[in-house]
């Protein structure tokens, strides 16, 4: 999220293309890089609190189109994502048929894919393991915040 060049390449990519699609925490590089004030977006339920920092508005869905911004939540929720995208490019029959061709069926073995279905055992250990990354993503989205008032001031 502090590397500029990486920004630099994500933004020029931006610039060229009919979508932007993140996945899981792509989705803070995206804000990083400015794609995403005052755009709804979402991003692994780990980090949705660094999301305004960027000026998005957070959202616990699994894929959130916002104009040319498409994010998906979790590294799963990507094939949702990537569906979707089909079905805004192709139309619904194509991606129905890339779905039935990939076999995508979900059906998890567990009810703890979110932290709305996870049982609170398994929150709180997934959470306590999560902690040191969150404080890591918080201190770099408030840096950048900083870094970017300044220049806005200037």
């Amino acid at each position: 999220m502090h590397d500029e060049s990486v920004l630099s390449f994500i933004r020029r990519q931006a610039a060229g293309a009919r979508f932007v699609f993140s996945v899981c925490t792509g989705a803070l590089l995206c804000g990083a890089a400015g794609l995403l004030q005052g755009k709804r977006a979402t991003t692994h339920w780990t980090a949705m609190e660094v999301l305004p920092y960027f000026g998005a508005i957070p959202s616990d869905e699994r894929v959130v189109v916002d104009g040319r911004m498409i994010s998906a939540g979790g590294v799963t929720s990507g094939i949702d994502g990537s569906l979707v995208i089909v079905c805004l490019l192709r139309g619904e029959s194509v991606a129905q048929e890339l779905q039935l061709f990939m076999a995508y069926d979900p059906q998890p073995p567990f009810n703890a894919g979110s932290p709305a279905s996870a049982p609170a055992s398994i929150l709180t250990a997934v959470t306590q393991r999560a902690t040191a990354i969150t404080a890591q993503r918080l201190e770099t989205a408030r840096a950048w915040q900083k870094a970017n008032q300044n220049i806005s001031k200037g």
